[in-house]
């Protein structure tokens, strides 16, 4: 598989992750992301050896869209602190499977991650290991019970996106992780994971000049 890149320098490299392959694996036979790069960055340089490639944030493996890499380990320092500032910016779309009763709000919670189950969920500040959540969602089309969604993170956490908007009953159409079944019926299963990271901004980390890239993915709606 070659990798779709958007933009490189000699200091960071952006691309578009594909939906079902995983940014990084600790599986051999598995390819991501991260290996994905290094392979074709290898092919194309001079130098033997391998290359350098510093993962700076993540995505979901059913989700696709863009990431940023760091090609030295000045920039993925310098990155990887705009990372916990509102510098770097992470905007998706989402399509819903129901429409919000706001058109547009704040969600704040806090979650805790289950690592046995690889899952999220919404619980009290006090709980250990609890982490404080924040995204904004605003609805952009309407269609029959779905809805068509533009969500900024303010912060990244565990399946974040997912665990939020099925808090508020509005999973995002065909996670069937987090879509809770009806009752006495299977869980529904209705195809990918409609979630796409569309865009990303941030300062270059060593001219400090303001990047900013969009991906256009094929919606169903």
């Amino acid at each position: 598989m070659k990798p779709e890149i958007v933009f490189e320098d000699k200091h960071i490299l952006v691309c578009i992750k594909p939906a079902g392959v995983p940014t990084q694996s600790r599986q051999i036979s598995t390819p991501d992301m991260v290996s994905l790069l290094k392979n074709d960055l290898h092919s194309r340089q001079a130098k033997s050896g391998e290359p350098y490639l510093a993962l700076i944030h993540r995505l979901d493996q059913p989700v696709e869209g863009l990431l940023v890499f760091a090609k030295t380990p000045v920039a993925a320092k310098a990155l990887s602190r705009q990372l916990q500032t509102s510098v770097f910016g992470k905007h998706y779309l989402a399509v819903l499977s129901a429409v919000p009763e706001q058109k547009e709000a704040d969600l704040q919670d806090y979650l805790v991650k289950d690592g046995r189950t690889n899952t999220s969920r919404v619980c009290g500040p006090d709980v250990p290991g609890a982490k404080h959540a924040r995204l904004h969602y605003q609805v952009l089309r309407i269609r029959d019970s779905l809805a068509l969604a533009r969500i900024i993170l303010d912060t990244g956490r565990h399946h974040q996106i997912r665990v939020q908007m099925a808090h508020i009953g509005c999973p995002i159409a065909g996670d069937t992780k987090y879509t809770p079944a009806p009752p006495g019926q299977p869980r529904p299963i209705s195809g990918p994971l409609r979630l796409y990271a569309v865009g990303l901004s941030f300062c270059h980390p060593v001219t400090g000049e303001p990047l900013s890239f969009s991906h256009t993915p094929k919606l169903p709606f």
